[in-house]
């Protein structure tokens, strides 16, 4: 029943709304996650732009890439070629250029109804742009046990078994000596709240993409002149016009789709939680940010999987390797035995920084109904250890039915939401797109242009521009035009 609730929810009604939503908003947009894309790098120009217990965009971009990238960029892709063939990677570069329209959307939004804590932080997300953009405290409060249930608790497991089973087959590693080292880690680091969580990431993440990115582009120059024909055989196979090996073009489609939403998560509504809790001058500008980090785990980790995949002789059609094995095996025939310990310390890597994220998840939704309780959030976060300690020694199938399916609903109240409230994403972008087009080098958001909504007044009056300068810097402008 779990099985056959979650093939009609992510491959059906799933995949098609996600698609329509974002090729709407590109469409809207002007094709926002082009037009915008070289300011995308601009966030690399705040990572020592610090603010006094807050978090910058850089720092959220990090986060959010922790977030997003995960066993999916390793195994999900070494799956969708296995069952879907060359032709899947097409369609998953597709989608991760509609998900960057999504993203920017409710990331957006995330930030446009994001409310101030009393220690000067931010805290934000579908719940909050649900409360306040559509006065549905119910629904809200849904999606937040929703977001609790799947990622704070199910996935943290998950993400526990894939990191232990991992380092069992690479280096022999007991299951529960790796689950007990990975729940003393991560009870040292969450114990410090999201500026530790912050930081770790700030180390971690870099090292982790770095990393496989240059072993991806040695093994890309080391195979320099087959890249041209791997290019064309994508293409060819993603319109059927080569059936090398895998599945049918149908097959193509929906194994390259599902396994991008499973990666990038837009449209899910997790990443939302951490592009609000950032310090910036406009909304838009951390929808920007956060749609560079789809294209990160999307075009960028999961291409660098693909090319490793194909441009091996491991695979053929309906071999004997799958998921992280056709991975390891692709690896190792290219730069030697070692390869396939690398892409095991680098599952290790990716795992570990999701199950960072999914703990602050799982917080974020407790914080939603309760701020003072910390007998509540103390026994959260023994749960969550005694999960990852438990996860590593079990086979898990049915959690991740149930995991699957809590994300598939969680999925489509955030999709509601996000269509309901797509006028009023398009209404930041056209004023981040005014204030470009008036000379203003880095926009800020003017409150009172957004009267009619419900937004924190205390998140948007520090910090930034007042109306008053605003008006006075586009004077300036339209004066110097005129001299």
């Amino acid at each position: 029943m779990l099985d056959a609730a979650n093939n009609l929810l992510w491959g059906k009604v799933l995949i098609v709304l996600l698609i329509t939503l974002g090729l709407a908003f590109s469409i809207a947009s002007r094709f926002i996650q082009l037009r915008y894309f070289g300011r995308m790098f601009k966030v690399f120009g705040q990572a020592f732009d610090h603010q006094d217990g807050q978090i910058n965009g850089f720092q959220a971009f990090i986060l959010s890439i922790a977030g997003r990238v995960g066993a999916g960029n390793i195994a999900g892709v070494a799956i969708a070629i296995s069952v879907g063939g060359p032709g899947a990677i097409f369609w998953m570069w597709l989608v991760g250029l509609l998900g960057m329209a999504t993203s920017f959307l409710e990331c957006s939004l995330a930030q446009l109804f994001k409310t101030r804590e009393p220690d000067g932080s931010y805290r934000g997300g579908p719940a909050h742009y649900i409360m306040r953009g559509l006065n549905k405290k119910w629904l809200a409060a849904i999606f937040s046990i929703l977001l609790l249930v799947s990622f704070g608790l199910c996935f943290s497991a998950l993400h526990s078994y894939t990191v232990a089973t991992s380092l069992h087959d690479a280096f022999g590693i007991p299951l529960l000596a790796s689950g007990i080292a990975m729940a003393i880690a991560l009870g040292m680091i969450i114990i410090g709240g999201i500026q530790r969580i912050v930081k770790v990431a700030d180390v971690l993440v870099p090292i982790m993409a770095m990393g496989y990115v240059l072993v991806a582009l040695v093994v890309i120059g080391m195979n320099i002149n087959e890249i041209p024909s791997i290019i064309l055989l994508i293409v060819k196979n993603a319109f059927g016009l080569e059936q090398a090996f895998g599945g049918g073009i149908g097959i193509a489609i929906m194994m390259g789709v599902k396994r991008g939403l499973f990666s990038n998560e837009a449209g899910l509504g997790s990443g939302p939680n951490i592009a609000a809790v950032a310090h910036t001058q406009h909304p838009a500008q951390q929808g920007i940010v956060q749609a560079f980090s789809v294209f990160i785990d999307t075009l960028v980790l999961c291409s660098c999987t693909a090319f490793i995949i194909l441009l091996s002789d491991v695979y053929q059609g309906g071999g004997e390797y799958d998921g992280v094995v056709l991975t390891q095996m692709a690896l190792a025939e290219h730069i030697g035995e070692y390869g396939r310990s690398f892409v095991s310390i680098a599952l290790v890597f990716f795992a570990f920084s999701s199950m960072m994220c999914c703990y602050y998840f799982g917080e974020n939704s407790l914080k939603f109904f309760t701020e003072e309780n910390r007998p509540l959030f103390t026994a959260y976060r023994i749960a969550i250890l005694a999960l990852i300690v438990w996860g590593s020694m079990q086979e898990l199938s049915t959690i991740f039915s149930l995991a699957d399916l809590a994300m598939g609903f969680l999925a489509l109240v955030n999709l509601s939401a996000l269509a309901l409230l797509f006028k009023v994403g398009l209404r930041l972008m056209r004023d981040f797109d005014q204030q470009i087009r008036a000379g203003i080098k880095h926009p800020v958001f003017d409150i009172s242009k957004f009267q009619d909504l419900n937004i924190d007044k205390k998140s948007w009056g520090q910090g930034n521009t007042s109306p008053s300068d605003y008006e006075r810097l586009v004077e300036v402008k339209n004066t110097c035009k005129e001299v």
